[in-house]
């Protein structure tokens, strides 16, 4: 697995993934915020597999190799 997110990336992912999380606690109180859990595993990861389908990487590390 080639890391193809970058740090800007990761960032959002995981206060996207945080605010996710936090919906299921406060404000609607659904099952949907659970959501945020895999979105920050992605980002910890570094590794999107729908990226992989798409080609595309946000990693500039990675895309310069």
């Amino acid at each position: 697995m080639e890391k193809n997110i970058g740090s800007v990336d990761k960032a959002v992912r995981i206060l996207v993934g945080l605010v996710l999380i936090a919906l299921v606690f406060v404000g609607p109180q659904t099952v949907w915020g659970w959501i945020g859990v895999p979105v920050i595993a992605i980002a910890l990861f570094g590794w999107c597999p729908l990226y992989r389908v798409l080609g595309v990487s946000t990693c500039k590390k990675c895309s310069a190799e």
